[in-house]
């Protein structure tokens, strides 16, 4: 509890400064919200435990790629970014197929995952630079593959599938903020989606397999 309220806090200004178009505000608020997860990873017990050691990395690969997302028309910063995240996917990948992974949930998922896919690269393709178009289309193909395997873990823990769901449609806002149309309204709800699937996959270091 100390953590969803410390993180809910963090998040909240970081609303504000992203409202306020403070960059300051957000450099400062940006880096301490995700600080948070990754603490409440280390404090869930990261022991001897595989998969919590992976998901540990992940948060602190994440935290990371919010840091190097910041800045502002910096395309190098911003592919830096994405390759801080799609390592951060393939950490979540591993540690998911280390939790008595079952195919056939993945299986049933990965239909669904790859029609998505192949949406949200048609949606993308017309706004994203040129530049940016493989390191876009690879990010996209790892966050599935970590939504498919997310499912092949949820028998061991649900919580884990909806982590890896409330990811997936978080950065569908952030592709959209940064492609399509920036606003507002994009941070608003893909915020405490993307702050909400971290802390919900770090709560599943209480219960290692």
């Amino acid at each position: 509890m100390p953590f969803v309220i410390a993180l809910c806090a963090a998040v909240a200004l970081l609303l504000l400064a992203e409202y306020r178009e403070s960059r300051a505000g957000v450099w400062l608020a940006k880096p301490l919200a995700s600080a948070i997860f990754v603490v409440a990873g280390l404090a869930n017990g990261v022991d001897d435990w595989t998969y919590a050691r992976l998901v540990v990395a992940a948060l602190a690969l994440s935290w990371l790629g919010d840091v190097l997302l910041i800045p502002a028309g910096r395309p190098a910063a911003f592919q830096a970014g994405i390759a801080a995240f799609a390592l951060a996917h393939v950490a979540y990948v591993l540690a998911f197929l280390w939790r008595d992974f079952d195919p056939a949930r993945a299986a049933l998922c990965a239909v669904p995952a790859a029609i998505a896919l192949w949406a949200a690269a048609r949606w993308l393709r017309p706004h994203v630079p040129r530049e940016l178009a493989f390191a876009v289309r690879a990010y996209m193909g790892i966050l599935s593959a970590m939504l498919v395997a997310a499912a092949g873990a949820s028998r061991a823990d649900p919580a884990i599938f909806a982590g890896g769901l409330l990811f997936y449609l978080s950065d569908l806002t952030v592709a959209r903020d940064r492609f399509v149309s920036p606003g507002f309204t994009n941070g608003a709800v893909g915020l405490p989606l993307y702050y909400a699937a971290q802390l919900v996959l770090a709560r599943t270091l209480l219960h290692p397999g």
